[in-house]
């Protein structure tokens, strides 16, 4: 597309350059804007904090997506209708009458506004919000309706029992129809009668009983006569005979006498009887839409709606200045300590994490629900840590309208959350192996000593029986906890020994060179982490998210680490609370005496190490 010689403004978020979208010329040149710097290039329909009936009456083609075509001619057609498209840019409170065109493309809406204006007892100079125009189409049907009802024939075949008639006629008017075709082939033909149906059809009866009704009702109502006489009473297809006594007491007998046999002739008289009211009833508006009053509604919305859809399609305004929720943020999660404002609704969550999980965000996905309704949400958590985020774990959603839902984490995709988590996770997993192999140790040495302990109380076996003496066994006892403690003795002296030799290598080199070695070791067990970490960050990006749900983002919007942090705030104290520092629970402290004597240990330690280190060879 060309860039014509509109002067666009951009700003810089997320990595790249977004058009700023602030005046109805920004709005009318979106044509000429290359399509490669919109932000997105189509949307779903469902799913978004934005009103469903204005993306459906965008949406022309009824796809369930609005397109970026969809949109640019849904700005146009809007413009057009307009007096000035100065009003797409400052939406006023409701569409008034002077906003309208009085030419052939707005002439019609403008009569159609004056009607409605009339219909609510307004004046010309008042405005018609969504909520008025919503009524505009329930009103005209309401108008129709009268008017059918006002067109009711005066004179009813049955009186006030004709709809009820009318509707038993309907009923089987079909099968009646088929039966007299079927007697006039068979008096062509010059037979006087015919069979009833093939013997595949008999079979298909009788072979399966439990659709033998469905079978039924595709026979003929009676055995096919050239005389074209059907009996009403005797001789009817079992699974239509409800329903022709109900013809015959309600319908035939009122209109024709007490007759047992129906020919063609009377049927087409009862035909003639019910015409005219046969014919007011196929007039009845069932879901009349007028055209110029969806127009009309479509016009008021796109007023109201047309610019902060621009500012959520063609750029991320709104979600990247955080000057307000972007319509794609389904609510704020409440869970461990922090409020995640990226959230969005997914309707699978399996298949959404297969695409989502390439934002290398960590995403965590809950179960929400409230008064019966469920939904499904992912959320980001993009600051702090994930050691407390398990499946299972209780929070609370805050949607849109400010209405809240009980969450319940059901997935988590894994991915770095801060540099600070990253850093300390080696620790944390050293910790927590040491901690796992001593609670193992602890248990197979508690084990051992409940079987010792079992064993060492074996009954004295009576006389003349087979088996161990007591003081064998005990021996045996004794010698086992010896080699234990033997190998306890050896480990500790093991790593006495490893950490006396790490301090006298450390405390050999120069004051100076300590800090370095430290911060080496630090950065040697830290750094790969930290570096994985520092990449993923780097690149999260929301696109696959929003891909997931439908949307076809055309830009990479990335989520850095200051903005990351922006959309997960952590729990912090008010600026002005006043916080009392005693704990009654908390440990007891220690005497201070305890860490003098520590501390003087510890420089004892360092000086005798100088001084072996300074000490003339």
């Amino acid at each position: 597309m060309a860039g014509g010689s509109k002067v666009w403004r951009f700003f810089r978020a997320g990595g790249f350059d977004q058009v700023k979208i602030e005046t109805a010329s920004d709005l009318l040149e979106l044509r000429q804007l290359d399509q490669k710097l919109w932000v997105a290039l189509s949307c779903p329909v469902k799913g978004l904090q934005f009103d469903e009936r204005t993306l459906n009456l965008i949406d022309t083609d009824q796809d369930g997506r609005v397109r970026a075509p969809e949109l640019l001619a849904a700005i146009d057609w809007a413009a057009d209708r307009l007096i000035t498209p100065e009003i797409l840019a400052e939406p006023p409170e409701g569409l008034r009458l002077s906003h309208l065109r009085e030419d052939e493309k707005g002439r019609a809406l403008a009569e159609q506004a004056r009607q409605l204006l009339a219909d609510l007892g307004k004046t010309e100079t008042d405005s018609l919000t969504v909520a008025d125009v919503e009524q505009a189409q329930v009103r005209f049907t309401a108008r129709l309706r009268t008017a059918w009802e006002e067109a009711c024939p005066a004179n009813l075949p049955l009186g006030e029992k004709t709809p009820d008639g009318y509707l038993i006629l309907r009923k089987v008017a079909d099968k009646l129809d088929d039966y007299y075709l079927r007697c006039r082939i068979l008096a062509f033909e010059g037979r006087q009668s015919g069979e009833v149906v093939t013997e595949a059809q008999h079979q298909a009866v009788f072979s399966l009983s439990s659709v033998a009704r469905e079978a039924l009702l595709e026979w003929p109502l009676a055995p096919i006569d050239s005389s074209g006489r059907l009996p009403l009473i005797e001789g009817i297809n079992p699974a239509w005979a409800e329903a022709m006594a109900s013809f015959r007491t309600q319908v035939v007998v009122p209109l024709l006498g007490g007759c047992t046999m129906l020919g063609e002739r009377e049927w087409a008289q009862l035909k003639d009887i019910f015409a005219e009211f046969a014919a007011w009833q196929g007039a009845c508006p069932v879901e009349a839409e007028n055209e110029t009053v969806r127009d009309l509604e479509k016009l008021v919305r796109l007023v109201r709606d047309l610019m902060i859809l621009a500012n959520n399609f063609v750029s991320f305004r709104a979600f990247y200045t955080r000057t307000g929720q972007a319509i794609f943020q389904a609510g704020t999660l409440y869970l461990d300590s922090r409020s995640c404002e990226l959230c969005v609704t997914v309707n699978d969550a399996g298949r959404h994490a297969l695409l989502a999980n390439l934002s290398n965000i960590c995403l965590v996905y809950c179960d929400c629900v409230r008064a019966g309704q469920k939904i499904t949400i992912a959320a980001a958590f993009t600051d702090g840590d994930s050691d407390q985020l398990r499946v299972g774990r209780n929070g609370v959603f805050y949607d849109a309208k400010g209405q809240d839902w009980d969450a319940t984490i059901t997935r988590i995709i894994e991915q770095p959350i801060s540099l600070r988590q990253a850093f300390w996770s080696p620790y944390k997993k050293m910790v927590r192996t040491i901690s796992d192999q001593f609670e193992k140790f602890a248990s197979s040495r508690a084990k051992a000593a409940d079987d010792l302990w079992v064993g060492s109380a074996v009954p004295v076996p009576q006389k003349g029986s087979g088996g161990p003496s007591a003081a064998a066994q005990q021996a045996f006892d004794v010698g086992k906890f010896a080699g234990i403690f033997a190998a306890i003795g050896m480990a500790v002296g093991a790593i006495g020994t490893a950490l006396a030799s790490v301090a006298v290598g450390l405390f050999s080199l120069a004051f100076w060179q300590i800090p370095f070695v430290l911060l080496g070791v630090l950065l040697l067990i830290s750094g790969p982490s930290l570096l994985l970490a520092w990449f993923k960050l780097r690149s999260r990006t929301l696109g696959p998210i929003l891909d997931a749900n439908g949307w076809a983002i055309n830009a990479r919007a990335k989520i850095n680490l200051l903005f990351g942090a922006s959309l997960t705030q952590l729990a912090q104290l008010p600026l002005n609370a006043e916080r009392t520092l005693t704990d009654p629970f908390a440990e007891e402290e220690r005497s201070a005496w305890i860490y003098v004597v520590w501390g003087a240990v510890a420089v004892m330690v360092v000086a005798m190490l100088w001084a072996v280190r300074t000490r003339p060879h």
